[in-house]
């Protein structure tokens, strides 16, 4: 089993790069949108993704969508 403890660190990133790039969009508009945008890239489906993948994922979605390389 994995350890539970993680998911707030996961959170806390997405939560905090929702806030700060895409205030205006819902929680299931920001979902879609990076599953779109990840099937269409990768050509895979985000399902199969672990946690640290996903994180870097999602922060080069970010990138991508607002052209802000942040660290």
């Amino acid at each position: 089993m994995r350890n539970p403890d993680r998911l707030e660190q996961i959170y806390d990133i997405v939560l905090t790069l929702h806030k700060k790039y895409f205030p205006d969009w819902r929680v299931m508009q920001l979902i879609n949108n990076f599953y779109t945008w990840h099937d269409y890239k990768f050509k895979s489906d985000g399902y199969y993704l672990e946690d640290i993948e996903f994180i870097a994922r999602f922060k080069n979605f970010v990138r991508e969508v607002t052209g802000d390389y942040f660290d």
